[in-house]
């Protein structure tokens, strides 16, 4: 073999982990985000530090061992943003990933290992995680298909958590099919397709009818991205014969503007991300990266009434969506808010690309619900992936709409 990557992989085999002789998923290249626990590997979370402590795993996470027992087999450990806490998707210690889709621009974090690995083709799928928009980016960014499922359908079961109340196994992948050959084995069982899968609410809901959008969503993309969306939205909607309803603005909950929603939702993300890890950060001055340091020296700060204010902000939020989407509808928005910015692009402006994104995303992490990106947009030439939300639990009917949407 060549060697890796280090910026994309942390360990590479031929495979690293073989899979079961058969199953649905036979010879399926899997590249596993440093946050799942692979057995028999160390957990690395995307920092040196923290590598250099840990012992070999066990046992495979809850979704590393159904996808080796379903044949799939680890191609290797991929690379992360520290500790999953970014959208960008480069790491002060390891490096950043390359981008194929988009050369010399950024993959999109904290999934930024598998996405480059599936985007160069040396995997044929990516598991990562997803809190705050962590495999919606990185598919917006390399031109890939990714899935946020509903919050809990996936144990995150020997997963490195994160922030838990918002934490999702998620996957991507360059075709439809993959992505749904995944979610076969993941997701609650399909009573129709006689699918064994983890416990839970199966998807058995209406077909979809409707295509929402709300403006004020799209709103908070960039110039590029608002003009894109519209005749992306109609060419996904018009063929799969949706009616266009547009949500009333400003904001699913009038009370609630994505800016103060953002806001909220960080608040309570870093709380829990502190609960989660603050005494190691502590006991480790100096071994963050300057970004997430910064953002886990804010986590540290939030007091309890803060917290307590954000998560009711954030409650009664998801609320709203969860009433906005009914079972036989989607809502559609820009999966980020621009193209991937330049690896050597000026802080400032990655800062103010990424604030934009997370407006984005947090809504549907604040909802719980289940979250879909199609490559259907270009700016500029380069790849901006469209947002399809749904129901709670309709997570198959997302991914037979993915399939049926590229015939």
């Amino acid at each position: 073999m060549e060697p890796a990557d280090t910026a994309v992989w942390r360990e590479k085999g031929d495979p690293l982990v073989p899979g079961a002789g058969d199953g649905p998923l036979r010879g399926l290249r899997l590249a596993v985000k440093d946050v799942h626990a692979v057995a028999g590997h160390r957990l690395g979370a995307g920092n040196p530090a923290w590598l250099a402590e840990a012992e070999p795993q066990r046992a495979h996470s809850r979704a590393v061992g159904a996808l080796l027992d379903a044949g799939a087999e680890v191609t290797g450990i991929a690379q992360t943003d520290e500790f999953a806490y970014s959208l960008n998707g480069t790491n002060a210690h390891y490096g950043t990933p390359p981008n194929p889709a988009a050369p010399g621009r950024v993959p999109g974090g904290s999934s930024s290992g598998p996405a480059s690995a599936v985007a160069r083709g040396e995997a044929d799928a990516g598991l990562g995680s997803d809190t705050a928009g962590s495999i919606r980016v990185p598919a917006s960014y390399c031109g890939l298909y990714g899935l946020r499922p509903t919050h809990g359908a996936v144990p995150t079961t020997g997963m490195l958590p994160l922030a838990p109340s918002f934490d999702t196994v998620a996957w991507l992948a360059r075709d439809a099919r993959t992505l749904a050959r995944l979610g076969d084995v993941l997701l609650p069982a399909h009573p129709a397709a006689g699918l064994t899968g983890p416990a839970g609410a199966a998807d058995s809901g209406p077909p979809f009818r409707t295509a929402l959008i709300a403006a004020d969503l799209v709103a908070l993309a960039e110039p590029g991205v608002r003009e894109a969306f519209p005749r992306a939205a109609a060419e996904l909607a018009e063929p799969a014969g949706l009616r266009t309803e547009y949500l009333p603005s400003p904001g699913i909950d009038p009370g609630i503007d994505p800016v103060g929603l953002a806001t909220a939702f960080a608040t309570a993300q870093g709380a829990e991300a502190w609960e989660c890890d603050g005494a190691w950060v502590s006991a480790h001055p100096g071994a963050l990266g300057p970004g997430i340091g910064a953002r886990f020296a804010r986590a540290s700060e939030v007091t309890a009434e803060r917290r307590a204010a954000a998560e009711g902000v954030v409650q009664r939020a998801g609320r709203a969506l969860r009433a906005a989407v009914p079972e036989d509808a989607v809502l559609l928005l820009p999966a980020a808010a621009g193209p991937a910015p330049l690896v050597d692009e000026p802080p400032e402006r990655k800062a103010a690309l990424r604030t934009a994104t997370f407006r984005l995303t947090c809504p549907v992490s604040s909802a719980g619900l289940p979250c879909l990106v199609l490559p259907r947009m270009s700016v500029a030439g380069l790849p901006v992936g469209l947002a399809v939300v749904a129901a709670h639990g309709a997570d198959r009917r997302l991914l037979e709409f993915a399939q049926a949407c590229v015939g």
